[in-house]
Formats: C-alpha cells, sequence, structure tokens
C-alpha cells in the first residue's frame, strides 16, 4: 500500500486547490491521502505568531525544565538515565556547540513528531497521546530506562497540546529546543563542579 503526501499551499507547480482536487480523486481510487498544511506548520502567515506564543514558550521551558530537575533529584532511575544521556551527547562539546546541539534535536523531532505524524493521524487527543507515546518509545536505549521514556511522553504530551492550541509547531520547536539547552547547560555546570 502506498501512501501519497500531498503539501496545501504553493510547493510545487500546482496551486492547493489543484493539490486537494487530486488528493480528491486519489483518496476516492482508494488510496490512503496525507494533507500536510504548511499553514498548520507556522501558522497561516507569519502574523499569526502572537505574544502569548512566547508566553507559553516560556511556561512551558519552565514546566518541562523544573520537571526534569525533580525528577533528577526524586527518582534515581530517571537520574542515571539522564546522566547516560547527557554524557554520550555532552561530554565533548564547547559551550557553542550546546546551542547547535539543543536546536537540532528540537527542531527536526518537532518536525517529525507534531509536524508530520501528528497531522497525519488527526490533530486531536487520541492522537497527541498515541504520536507522544512513539516520541517517548524512541527515547528508549543508549542507557536510559522506562522512567525516561515516559519522561518524554509525558513533554510529548506537552508539546502536542501546545501544537494543538497554537495551530503551529513553532512553539513546540522553540520549547523543546530551549529546553534541551537549559538542560545541558544545567548538566555541563554540575559536572564541571563535580570534577
Amino acid at each position: 500500500m502506498h501512501c501519497y503526501i500531498w503539501f496545501n499551499g504553493s510547493f510545487g507547480p500546482f496551486d492547493s486547490s489543484a493539490n486537494l482536487q487530486v488528493s480528491h480523486v486519489a483518496s476516492q481510487a482508494g488510496l490512503p491521502i496525507a494533507v500536510c498544511s504548511a499553514e498548520f506548520l507556522f501558522g497561516s502567515n507569519a502574523g499569526d505568531f502572537q505574544v502569548w506564543h512566547l508566553e507559553l514558550i516560556m511556561g512551558l521551558v519552565v514546566l518541562v525544565s523544573s520537571g526534569r530537575y525533580l525528577l533528577l533529584k526524586t527518582c534515581p532511575d530517571f537520574a542515571e538515565s539522564s546522566e547516560a544521556a547527557n554524557r554520550q551527547v555532552l561530554t565533548s562539546l564547547e559551550p557553542f556547540d550546546y546551542i547547535v546541539v539543543s536546536f537540532l534535536p528540537g527542531v527536526s523531532e518537532e518536525f517529525l513528531f507534531r509536524g508530520a505524524l501528528l497531522p497525519l493521524f488527526g490533530v486531536n487527543w487520541p492522537s497527541v497521546l498515541a504520536v507522544a507515546a512513539g516520541f517517548g518509545i524512541l527515547h528508549l536505549g543508549s542507557g536510559r530506562k522506562y522512567s525516561f521514556a515516559i519522561w518524554a511522553t509525558f513533554v510529548g504530551l506537552v508539546y502536542g497540546y501546545a501544537t494543538m492550541l497554537t495551530s503551529s509547531i513553532t512553539v513546540a520547536m522553540a520549547a523543546h529546543s530551549l529546553n534541551n539547552l537549559v538542560g545541558g547547560i544545567i548538566w555541563r555546570s554540575t559536572t564541571s563542579h563535580s570534577k
């Protein structure tokens, strides 16, 4: 079975109405169709980003970073998993590298999970939960345990809710990247003191 993905927008020789018409004809022929919209990914225009989105980003950074900090202090299994992941990725980095390492996964993971998979399954609570569970499962391995995957699932729910609330992945991308940066900075400062 093939899945054809048509982008709603001017991403090719066809305008959005032609893409939707082709999608309709293909779906009538029994082919599965996923319509990904640039309007969903980044809003219908650049003016859609509002001040409350910045407030939401900061709130998400505080929520996720505070939650991570509490888990690090109260859950040895999570602390072990987090330490293993951080040691694997962050040990040899220079300070500027933390910015790159924070933003690359923050942007790419949000493109995949909240930008592609969420619209594919439908922007609703069951899909947010399913995509968050997939996000959590993919955070297993490399020394990370189930507690880390459960945490990643919770974070995926938070980013999924932000995506539904704003109809854009921009807020989730920014919050995810900034949370990675905060976590990396805290890890670096605590490990350099413990040497």
